[in-house]
């Protein structure tokens, strides 16, 4: 959704690249504080995450706080 590299997402989320590429190619689940801070630095860039309420849990843009270069 913000077009983020793997390299930005972790350097905003201060994890390494190794743990992203992991996680999204299903090597392995990351630990609890990895997806925290994947999670802040989503929320940081301006994606706000949607509880489950009946609908489905999900995502939306709200105005970002930050850029990837910040």
């Amino acid at each position: 959704m913000l077009g983020w590299s793997q390299d930005e997402l972790a350097r905003l989320a201060a994890i390494s690249r190794a743990t992203i590429v992991d996680f999204e190619r299903g090597a392995r689940i990351p630990h609890r504080n990895s997806l925290t801070a994947i999670r802040r630095a989503f929320e940081a860039g301006g994606i706000q995450f949607i509880p489950e309420n009946g609908g489905g849990a999900g995502l939306r843009f709200e105005k970002p706080t930050r850029s990837p270069d910040d």
